[in-house]
């Protein structure tokens, strides 16, 4: 089948550290692809679409709508391999990426090292100005500017931050230096104005050099991106932003910043998508797991949480984006004994070349997903990715060697080992989002998605008291399929303080109809968008602050009691003190319609074939059922493997699996 047609067709490709994932929505069929990353990820997604539409049995060109998430800007930051860049801030604060927050995570180790700036001391450049909260006091010089143009170009710079004291809120300096510096130089320029509008010097300045040292690496790919879509007679890609909507490429373009946790944040947003029927759950609880890594998010409400003080490689960012929390635990992740003898996992990761020793592409150290097909979770049977044949003699012999080192008696003790590890390490990312924050996991189901996720997401949910695991029928592309269902989404944030009870409510309902005509004349369609406010608050005196929502015309009495109920939901009491406003926000959306699953299953309830696992109650005969044949009117009990094109579901003794109507597979703790 080729040529245009009629009815919408979405295409949604996620690129992670070991595959690349596709989902393609065709009405209410789906089309689901995993290739193998490539080091130009733009060769993997073209590969990814070109087997979705192949297997779809359409052309390309027919696609109506193309949107993507990728891992550029993160491991950019991750390895330490952005741009060359350089910082241009106000003088006498040239330091202020250095000594940072007072706050240091290991306060008593004595040979603790902060982590290396991105920018150089002999790249941060000083201007003489001056401007304060109230205005300017000293106005740049034309000559400065000159003189600074000089300096950036025998530096040979490949971009450039621009952070001056007070921008946010006297932004006329900024304006004069970064537009100077735009017309001289031939790199890209990052205003802190631009980027984080907001007060705190020192996470607006490292936000800042965040956008500009990825920028590059963004602004090259998304190109090359766009150019492949073209040749294949795609539409332009739509990326997906770390704060769980999308927006065009050339947003991003001139934005990289916000790309940091694309890929991630698409995952929670399918998450919340497949599992929303779960009504009668306080929340969600999404469960990522990959060939590099694991997140773990919430969903409370139906609404994604969200967040604007994540810190991604110890650099602080300051723009929205999903709350997530990631931990170093993926499928492609390398096994290993420590100093003292103890059994680790991660971060370190075989990735897709040479990957995990079961791949037979020469790797030869134990990875979890090497422990699984020891455990016979995986059989050695199975093409991952529908390309991948693994080689059982291959795992086991790493395992084997892992045991050796570790003291363990054989590869079937290292491999349950590894599981046991990778699951705790896991549960304690879960703990982080929820115990830690005040929400009791029992009261929230686990959905769980990635290649790798629902093989550990049962144990880990029984570890945890959680009696619900959801795995949804694109589960092993559910970030892809999150692409699909994510809305077009903008931010914007304007610092405005003072005592609540002395502002003036119209001047701030001001400011959020000036971040509302901002946002309407940025988003693809204003008339179908929705805006949404908020106000972030604190008690005189406290440090930071708390985002509550908040309505127009505003009003000052009402966002205070609503700041009073979040203090005390999050720390337990409401103070008898005056409340502060500091930031004003606002968020526009246009809504997008998730594509509907309809359901699978409904065949024989005999199993495919029966093989042994290994659970923590020992070794059991297996029953493993074909994901797309699962019987449609009746619960299997544990042990049991279900199998599907891009994951497995392990169900341990004690708990049962059913088919839900939109195909997604409910494990439960079992009543017997």
């Amino acid at each position: 089948m080729g040529g245009r047609t009629d009815d919408p067709r979405a295409i949604g490709v996620d690129v992670g550290g070991t595959f690349t994932d596709v989902a393609l929505s065709l009405g209410g069929d789906l089309v689901t692809a995993k290739v193998p990353s490539t080091e130009d990820q733009s060769e993997g997604v073209v590969a990814g679409i070109e087997k979705a539409c192949e297997a779809a049995g359409i052309d390309p060109e027919s696609v109506t709508e193309f949107s993507h998430a990728m891992t550029v800007s993160v491991n950019a930051l991750l390895e330490n391999d952005g741009a060359r860049t350089a910082l241009v801030t106000t003088e006498g604060f040239r330091d202020v990426l250095e000594i940072g927050r007072q706050t240091r995570p290991s306060l008593y180790d004595l040979d603790a090292e902060k982590p290396t700036p991105l920018v150089p001391r002999r790249r941060r450049f000083e201007v003489a100005e001056r401007a304060t909260a109230d205005g300017i006091e000293r106005p740049v010089d034309d000559g400065d500017v000159e003189a600074l143009v000089a300096d950036l170009r025998e530096a040979d710079v490949e971009s450039v931050a621009v952070c001056l004291l007070h921008a946010y809120a006297s932004p006329e300096n900024e304006r004069r230096v970064a537009a100077g510096l735009r017309e001289a130089l031939d790199v890209p320029v990052s205003a802190s104005r631009e980027v984080l509008p907001e007060f705190r010097e020192y996470e607006r300045t490292s936000t800042t050099v965040v956008d500009a040292y990825v920028r590059p690496a963004i602004d090259g790919y998304v190109g090359r991106l766009t150019e492949r879509a073209r040749d294949l007679g795609l539409p332009r890609p739509r990326i997906m932003q770390a704060n769980g909507g999308v927006t065009d490429a050339e947003t991003v373009r001139r934005n990289a910043v916000t790309t940091v946790l694309s890929g991630p944040a698409a995952g929670v947003v399918g998450a919340s998508a497949a599992a929303a029927t779960d009504a009668d759950r306080e929340g969600l609880v999404t469960f990522d797991m990959g060939g590099t890594s694991s997140d773990v998010s919430l969903v409370r409400d139906g609404e994604v949480e969200r967040t604007t003080e994540a810190v991604i490689a110890d650099r602080p960012i300051g723009t929205p984006m999903v709350d997530v929390e990631t931990v170093g635990a993926g499928g492609g992740s390398i096994a290993w004994v420590d100093a003292g003898g103890a059994l680790r996992i991660g971060p370190r990761s075989a990735g897709a070349d040479p990957g995990p020793a079961c791949y037979g592409k020469g790797g030869t150290e134990p990875t979890v997903t090497d422990a699984d097909l020891v455990l016979g979770y995986v059989g050695a049977d199975t093409d991952l990715g529908g390309d991948l044949s693994l080689d059982a003699g291959a795992a086991r012999d790493a395992l084997a060697d892992l045991a050796d080192e570790a003291g363990m008696d054989g590869p079937v003790a290292a491999a349950l080992g590894v599981h046991r590890v990778a699951n705790a390490d896991m549960s304690r990312a879960i703990r982080s989002v929820t115990v830690e924050r005040g929400h009791d996991p029992r009261a929230f189901g686990l959905v769980a998605f990635g290649g790798a996720g629902p093989m550990h997401a049962v144990s880990i949910a029984d570890g945890l008291d959680i009696d619900r695991v959801v795995v949804p029928h694109a589960s092993g592309v559910l970030s892809a399929y999150g692409l699909l269902a994510a809305d077009e989404t903008r931010d914007a944030v304007r610092t405005r303080q003072g005592p609540l009870a002395e502002v003036d409510a119209e001047s701030v309902d001001d400011v959020y109809g000036d971040l509302t005509d901002r946002l309407l004349g940025e988003v693809s369609d204003p008339d179908a968008a929705r805006v949404e406010y908020a106000a972030d608050l604190r008690y005189a005196g406290q440090s930071f602050e708390l985002t509550v929502d908040v309505e127009r015309p505003f009003d000052p009495a009402a966002a205070g009691e609503r700041f009073a109920a979040a203090h005390e939901s999050a720390y337990g009491y409401r103070a008898d003190e005056p409340v502060e406003l500091v930031n004003c926000r606002a968020t526009a959306t246009v809504p997008r319609s998730a594509p509907a699953i309809e359901s699978v299953g409904g065949g024989d309830a005999e199993p495919r074939t029966i093989r042994e696992a290994v659970f923590s109650e020992g070794t059991r005969e297996t029953p493993v059922y074909d994901r797309e044949r699962f019987p449609a009117d009746e619960a299997v009990a544990g042990p049991a493997v279900v199998e599907g094109a891009e994951s497995t579901v392990v169900v341990p003794p004690g708990w049962g699996v059913r088919l839900r109507g939109d195909g997604a597979l409910v494990a439960e703790v079992s009543d017997a």
